[in-house]
């Protein structure tokens, strides 16, 4: 008897913050859609601490006044619906008058408020859901919230925040998801008093792409649109070399809100299909308009999944709008020449100013050395790294002796399996994955008690960075400098390679990096030190070994069978793949009813 019991109003705030406020990007996220439903030009975002200490947040769209800036800090208050029928087509961002109430339950909060038509604001504060009287204070017109110490009062949520750095990376995530949607809203954003993004309204979507990723990236997008059976699909689609190890150029918008959809999600993947490799994820930039009563966003707290009514008419016109571009497009061509700016950048650092002719001279001798490379950094020991490319070989069997004098035969089938024939009877090798195998633990070997022997690049690589990127590369900088990778700052959010690995010279230096940077930001949160360079390791053997379709010679055949019997665990790669299939003359003879 007695046992059960209605909970207060602030705790059932709290249980409603653990669904919609997961971390400072939440927060964010929240607070800047207020902000674009209240009909704001120019948002701006200042944090501290990552978001831990503070998050602010300013906008100058319609404002509240003294009533409505108290009530919105109730549960379940909105102005944006009204009745039921308001839930069939939602238009706005926030509907579910959930968030500030449970903001204002975890931290504290100072919101001040002015209607354009007024004089004055009014200002308002709650600590952990104690509320102060509104008080008339001088505002510009709009509104600026500001959360401090979030989850205050609740260390056992406050733990499992991340470190400052990490908080931040997932605040920027949030302003890239809003900064593409809109850019017609002048938007900006700080850390710790040091601007990060200034993006004005009068940006294109292109623009901004290269402010938030990189010029590459912008440069390197093909633009398509599609405008059938209701569906407007305007789309951006990276080309082949600027897919990424993980999803992150991936952005989806349904009018004007970011979404995650798995349907969407394998339209891309359909669309690229034999364009790029398998374990790869193309850059695609999707903005889609369509009726709002086609879709329900009311299927989750944070709103960034949706459900379609007629989900397979998406996925076609998806599918078809993108690989019609796709199909008529040379996704071989070479990328675009340098920027301007970046042959300056270039220049700067070799310390002339070429202009004219000596320009053009100079971008062609750097495209010749990227392209061909001394023999003794492109082709070292076997083991160790790469193979040269013959014109030609017949397909014959071949009959070589090794050390011991023991005569052993093989040939390559497909350019991607060899068949060597042993005492008991013969096996079956997967070069890929054997020379996966071998070379991942040559790189765990080398790399246990120093850093990878690296050899000078007689040309600096560079590459943009985003600010995230930047971040990641900054706090695991003693890990790629054990991996024998130097790199030095080229200008803003550039670097430059200046040495790379010798045992993965076949790997290209700026791809690798990039790859290197998206795995420790996906993997470096959940995985001790150790584990993540092991991770990086097997990435960095899958791309240094040969690959299927590649031609090798007898020669090169015959090293890697040796070095099959020396290196540990050479049956399976480093991902546990036999590299290996044995038959004996037993099976065969059983396959042919000989016994």
């Amino acid at each position: 008897m007695g046992r059960i019991v209605v909970l207060d109003q602030n705790m059932v705030n709290m249980i409603a913050a653990g669904e919609v406020i997961e971390r400072p990007a939440s927060v964010v996220k929240e607070l800047v859609e207020n902000g674009i439903d209240a009909g704001a030009t120019k948002i701006t975002i200042a944090v501290e601490d990552g978001g831990r200490k503070l998050i602010s947040v300013t906008d100058n769209g319609c404002g509240m006044d003294a009533e409505d800036l108290v009530s919105a800090f109730e549960p379940h208050t909105t102005s944006k619906i009204h009745t039921s029928d308001d839930l069939r087509a939602i238009s706005t961002l926030g509907f579910r008058g959930e968030a500030l109430a449970s903001i204002a339950s975890v931290a504290q909060i100072k919101a001040v408020s002015r209607m354009k038509e007024q004089l004055a604001g009014n200002c308002f504060e709650i600590d952990c859901g104690d509320k102060s009287e509104v008080m008339p204070c001088s505002a510009d017109a709009g509104t600026t919230i500001q959360v401090r110490d979030l989850f205050y009062k609740l260390p056992a949520r406050r733990k499992f925040l991340k470190t400052a750095n990490t908080e931040f990376t997932h605040i920027v995530e949030q302003f890239i998801r809003i900064a593409l949607a809109r850019t017609d809203i002048e938007l900006s954003l700080t850390h710790n008093g040091r601007e990060v993004f200034r993006l004005s309204a009068e940006q294109g979507i292109r623009s901004r792409i290269a402010e938030l990723f990189s010029p590459e990236v912008a440069d390197n997008l093909l633009e398509t649109q599609s405008d059938e059976k209701g569906l407007n699909i305007v789309a951006y689609l990276g080309r082949p070399v600027i897919a990424a190890t993980s999803n992150r150029l991936q952005y989806i918008f349904i009018n004007g809100r970011f979404i995650r959809d798995k349907f969407i999600s394998h339209a891309i993947k359909e669309a690229y299909r034999g364009s790029i490799d398998p374990s790869r994820f193309p850059a695609a930039f999707l903005f889609i308009r369509m009726p709002y009563e086609d879709y329900d966003v009311n299927v989750h707290p944070t709103k960034i999944e949706v459900r379609f009514f007629n989900a397979n008419l998406v996925h076609s016109q998806i599918l078809a709008c993108m690989r019609e571009k796709l199909l008529a497009t040379d996704l071989d061509t070479p990328a675009k020449a340098p920027r301007t700016e970046d042959r300056g950048q270039m220049t700067e650092y070799r310390g002339r100013q070429p202009s004219g002719r000596d320009s053009r001279i100079t971008e062609a001798m750097e495209d010749f050395f990227r392209r061909h490379r001394p023999t003794s950094q492109r082709r070292l020991d076997f083991a160790d790294a790469r193979f040269s490319m013959p014109d030609s070989r017949c397909p014959m069997p071949v009959r070589v002796t090794n050390d011991e004098h023991r005569e052993s035969n093989f040939i390559q089938i497909h350019d991607s399996f060899i068949i060597a024939e042993d005492d008991e009877g013969f096996v079956i090798v997967d070069q890929h994955a054997l020379h996966e195998r071998i070379m991942y633990e040559n790189l765990k070997k080398r790399v246990t008690n120093k850093h990878l022997e690296s050899q000078k690049l007689l040309v600096p690589e560079s590459f943009q960075l985003t600010k995230s990127q930047s971040d990641t590369l900054e706090n695991n900088s003693q890990l790629i400098e054990k991996l024998g990778i130097e790199v030095v700052p080229f200008g803003p959010r550039t670097i430059a390679i200046q040495s790379f690995p010798v045992l993965l010279a076949g790997a290209q230096p700026t791809e690798f990096l990039r790859d290197v940077i998206d795995l420790i930001a996906e993997k470096g949160e959940t995985l001790d030190g150790d584990t993540l360079l092991d991770e990086v390791l097997h990435m960095a053997a899958c791309k240094a070994a040969i690959k299927a379709g590649m031609k090798l010679t007898d020669d090169e055949i015959g090293q890697l069978l040796a070095d099959k019997e020396i290196v540990e665990h050479s049956s399976r790669c480093p991902h546990g793949r036999p590299s290996t299939i044995k038959f004996t003359i037993a099976e065969l003879e059983k396959q042919f009813k000989r016994t």
